[in-house]
């Protein structure tokens, strides 16, 4: 009896395992389907008024539109950008929180051993999804100001070694390194004043606290628009569809060159299922009326790569940015 009984039990036993285990693996079969299955968060690693939150929030509004789930924009910044790539780099590979950078991910890990710190992020920790747009940087100061172009501008800061300041998102940043670049070709000093991110530098240049800034068309352009700025030349290659009045640099023989670009990352380890349907709605939001027609109002038009391309990209960007800040060397 006592046996029978005991052969029950193993049974019973092994058939309720046998059912968990189909069970589980009917749920890992499963899983791919099922993501994304609740919220997603879109860490933009700079406050409010920049660059990456201008491209990010339309951007996340069609991701969700795409995904069927809400895809919630969060602000981390600090440190150039450094501290919400940071978070985004060490978070959980599950498709749950994904990163709007801009092209100063290329630069903090390799200005973190140039100033002796502990590197915040490894590049290989983040893995590109796609980007978005491409933009040179534009120097930019008040409309008040005494300087109506460039050559009166560098005349000036020749002039007056220290006297006059610019303001960027923070040290090694994106709108840091290129007036670095320029202060190095064209032999001029000024004083380097940190932000937390675009939005407070423009704030800082709007209210007289700084005289000058290199930030992104999509960041400035309404305020050029507005009448409170003034742009005298950018970074890239070519006029400008949002202000074809400036010129470049390179036309002007200066040799400096620097794209803003945002782009979408997640954790490098994210599974393939859960990138390719990012890919797939990140190229949908590119193409999204709406998100165009926000980003193309402000300046900033569509430049858009699948990961790929982009990671080719990235790699080559990387390694350049990382010769330009070595160049630099410590900044305080």
């Amino acid at each position: 009896m006592r046996q029978k009984m005991r052969q029950k039990y193993s049974f019973a036993t092994t058939l309720v395992f046998l059912c968990a285990c189909l069970a589980s693996q009917g749920a890992i079969a499963q899983a791919p389907e099922a993501w994304p299955t609740k919220p997603i968060t879109m860490v933009v690693p700079f406050p409010p008024g920049g660059v990456a939150d201008t491209v990010g929030r339309p951007v996340a509004e069609a991701l969700s539109r795409s995904l069927g789930q809400p895809v919630i924009v969060e602000n981390k910044a600090g440190a150039g950008g450094g501290i919400g790539m940071a978070a985004v780099a060490r978070a959980k590979p599950d498709g749950y929180t994904i990163l709007m950078a801009l092209s100063s991910i290329s630069i903090i890990p390799e200005a973190d051993k140039v100033v002796g710190r502990e590197q915040s992020f490894q590049l290989n920790q983040l893995k590109p999804i796609a980007r978005f747009t491409a933009d040179p940087t534009v120097l930019v100061v008040r409309a008040d100001s005494p300087w109506k172009d460039y050559k009166s501008f560098v005349a000036a800061m020749r002039a007056n070694p220290g006297k006059y300041n610019f303001g960027s998102s923070g040290n090694y940043g994106t709108m840091h390194v290129p007036m670095e670049m320029l202060k190095s070709s064209e032999k001029f000093y000024m004083v380097h004043i940190p932000y937390t991110g675009a939005g407070p530098a423009i704030v800082g240049l709007l209210g007289g606290q700084v005289d000058a800034i290199a930030t992104g068309p999509s960041s400035i352009v309404q305020q050029i628009k507005a009448g409170k700025v003034r742009a005298l030349a950018h970074w890239g290659d070519g006029r400008l569809a949002s202000m074809p009045e400036v010129p470049s640099f390179k036309e002007m023989g200066v040799k400096v060159e620097f794209s803003q670009w945002a782009g979408l990352f997640v954790p490098s380890a994210t599974p393939d299922y859960i990138t390719n349907k990012l890919r797939e709605a990140a190229k949908q939001a590119a193409n999204d009326e709406r998100v165009r027609t926000v980003i193309n109002g402000a300046g900033s038009p569509i430049q858009y790569m699948d990961a790929p391309e982009f990671k080719a990209y990235w790699d080559k960007e990387s390694t350049q940015m990382g010769e330009v800040v070595r160049k630099i060397g410590k900044v305080e």
